[in-house]
């Protein structure tokens, strides 16, 4: 994981540059660099593949430059190919590939890749500044327009662009940015044509997908470390990952001191796959002092986003300071592909589509939001083997009414998918619940009870009035966007909404947007 910033133009001096780009150092703590050139490029290394001085960016190549943070999956072939053709490469690093790609491709290379990144290249030959991100937006990038000149800027982070910038926004995942206009070069929301493969095709493509993602996201030059929640998705992973590697894989979960529900769990699968396992233990106390931390880490206001990173943070926190590890792989994004607990209330399966379109399509303002600044803030780098391209791009072509939950079994095809010993059935076929909640229910309920003490009804009423967009509308949600505004005041709009079941069906229209308020909750987080 890393950080960069450009500037398209040097409309503010080098000085200010630096200040502003001190703020995602997290990022990157290992090494620093700032060009000067046709603008500025700054660049945070967090190092993770090719680890000598000449994997540092930005990458320089007949006057073009660029930055990326990312990982380019199965560069070594592509590279092979390349120097074939006469190119030749100064490090082990996949993302130096870039340059001489967009040389032979231009922008269609954005198409081509296999990767989790975010980039900025500076075309020398056609003064022009190139950037794009990938297609469900797992690395971060941001960009705004100078206050000073109104030209473009680009950071992996908003912090670093909030007092340079009038207005910030997320750049948009699949597309990219040329000729100063966004042009999208893929869609994973959208399908051209279901498949209605049988059963059995449906299950052996999913397990070959899954696995093959995960296997492609085991190359690093730096010890991987595993997010083990001890619920389904984290715990396929894992084990796909221990099926693959020649030695133990090492494990982390965590959970409160007074009711962590998840730990148990995750102590089953870590025995069943033989990990190297490690539990973290954390107080009420951690979980109040760490809030303004991790709200500023985040830069959100979402209640869901919110409480589901406290445990996240503070676990990958841990992991930073009493490890060597630097890269971790964990679950998210397949609540969106095979449903989750809401989305048993689907009325159909065009609703049911319509839903995941909507979710995949968000969830880089959300749960891949929540890894990526956890993990990150912590100086580390996030893998999401579900977000794989190839993978998505299957499961969201499958007929939705497969899809839907008709088994009496939530995520049904991806559980019958991985029955030949990969977890114990009392893993592949637990309930689903929210890992805020299985990290123990204290902690939402910790949460909660800090915004009671903190607002009488008449304040909380009052305070909420101050809000005309995305309004708290509980006692929690105003306490969160008070602390955001201290640290982004009048930058709501990060965010477009608030992450809640659909309302619009029936038994979801709850206030609060955890699963335990749904009537379908039953054994969840027990």
């Amino acid at each position: 994981m890393c950080g960069f910033m450009v500037s398209t133009e040097k409309n503010i001096s080098k000085i200010e540059f630096e200040r502003e780009f001190k703020k995602i150092k997290h990022r990157g703590p290992d090494q620093t660099r700032i060009i000067d050139s046709t603008g500025y490029f700054g660049f945070h290394r967090l190092s993770i593949m090719g680890l000598s001085e000449e994997g540092m960016q930005p990458f320089i190549r007949d006057n073009n430059i660029l930055v990326c943070n990312g990982e380019i999956y199965g560069f070594r072939k592509i590279k092979e190919k390349l120097i074939e053709e006469g190119y030749k490469f100064d490090s082990e690093s996949d993302c130096e590939i870039l340059i001489p790609l967009y040389e032979k491709y231009g922008t269609k290379m954005f198409s081509m890749l296999d990767a989790e990144y975010a980039c900025v290249l500076y075309d020398s030959k056609n003064d022009d500044f190139i950037a794009s991100r990938d297609p469900m937006g797992i690395r971060p990038m941001f960009y705004g327009y100078s206050k000073k000149s109104g030209s473009i800027m680009f950071a992996s982070e908003a912090k670093a662009l909030t007092k340079l910038c009038n207005e910030v926004s997320p750049f948009p995942p699949g597309y990219f940015y040329a000729n100063k206009k966004f042009t999208k070069y893929i869609d994973l929301s959208k399908v051209d044509e279901f498949c209605y493969d049988d059963l059995d095709t449906i299950y052996a493509k999913i397990n070959k997908k899954l696995t093959d993602s995960v296997i492609k996201r085991l190359d690093s030059d730096v010890p991987l470390g595993f997010l083990l929640s001890g619920g389904l998705d984290s715990s396929l992973v894992c084990s796909i990952a221990a099926r693959n590697l020649d030695k133990p894989i090492k494990t982390f979960a965590i959970g409160m001191d007074t009711d962590a529900i998840d730990l148990k769990y995750a102590k089953k699968v870590a025995d069943y796959i033989g990990s190297d396992h490690k539990e973290v233990i954390i107080t009420k106390e951690e979980v109040i002092d760490s809030l303004r931390e991790v709200i500023e880490k985040l830069e959100t206001w979402d209640i869901t986003t919110i409480r589901a990173s406290v445990g996240m943070y503070l676990l990958s926190k841990w992991i930073r300071e009493n490890t060597d590890i630097r890269v971790l792989l964990t679950g998210e994004v397949s609540d969106e592909l095979f449903g989750y607990k809401y989305t048993d209330f689907a009325p159909n399966k065009e609703e049911f589509q319509k839903e995941s379109e909507k979710r995949i399509k968000e969830l880089y303002m959300y749960d891949v939001l929540r890894a990526d600044r956890c993990i990150s803030g912590c100086s580390l780098e996030a893998r999401v083997p579900f977000a794989d391209k190839e993978f998505i791009k299957y499961v969201m072509s499958i007929d939705p009414l497969k899809k839907m939950n008709s088994y009496g079994q939530g995520k049904y095809l991806l559980r019958k998918s991985f029955t030949d010993n990969y977890l114990p059935d009392e893993i592949l076929y637990r309930e689903k619940a929210a890992f805020s909640d299985a990290v123990g229910h204290s902690l939402v309920d910790d949460l909660k009870e800090l915004a009671e003490q903190k607002y009488t009804d008449s304040e909380f009423i009052d305070k909420c009035k101050k809000y005309k967009r995305h309004t708290p509308f509980t006692k929690e949600s105003l306490m969160y966007r008070e602390i955001f505004e201290e640290f982004y005041p009048n930058r709501s709009d990060l965010i477009i909404d608030f992450w809640m079941p659909n309302k619009e069906w029936e038994g979801c229209n709850v206030d609060d947007p955890s699963a335990r308020f749904l009537s379908n909750y039953g054994a969840s987080g027990k």
